[in-house]
């Protein structure tokens, strides 16, 4: 039954990579500017987030090298799959980014995609890249868990 104050939210696509390769430091929201071939493209999943990351150019932050499949029924005014993608944040966050962004090792990587009310949004993390030690270190704590996880059942 649904709330009369629900959000409908709708994932499009989750970048999984993000977790293994950074510590997540923090979270925003911010909407994209896109194309209606774009939108439709999302809306069949067509999307790829594995090595895109957004950067601040001139007060504005950018995503870059988001995949976006052409819409297979679009005509010559479809759109380039790799193109900068204008991202919309308020002017105090896009400050406070600025901020994190100029400390050693810290980046903006897009950990999803998803449609919140028809629009398409973004979840950006302000993330630390993590060495091999520490890669290496989170796999052995989700083989223990999942490890410890079968014996619960059993």
């Amino acid at each position: 039954m649904n709330k009369p104050n629900s959000v409908e939210e709708k994932n499009i696509t989750v970048n999984r990579k993000a977790q293994h390769e950074y510590f997540i430091i923090q979270t925003f929201e911010a909407g994209i500017v896109l194309k209606g071939t774009e939108v439709k493209s999302l809306r069949e999943g067509k999307v790829n987030l594995v090595d895109s990351y957004a950067t601040i150019k001139n007060g504005e932050v950018w995503l870059l090298n988001a995949h976006i499949s052409e819409y297979k029924q679009g005509n010559i005014n479809n759109h380039n799959p790799t193109r900068d993608r204008k991202l919309l944040l308020n002017k105090s966050e896009i400050r406070k980014l600025i901020g994190k962004i100029k400390e050693k090792g810290l980046t903006l990587i897009p950990l999803r995609l998803y449609f919140l009310k028809g629009k398409v949004k973004v979840e950006l993390a302000l993330a630390k890249g993590k060495k091999s030690f520490d890669k290496r270190e989170s796999i052995a704590k989700k083989d223990f868990q999942r490890e410890q996880e079968r014996r619960i059942k059993f």
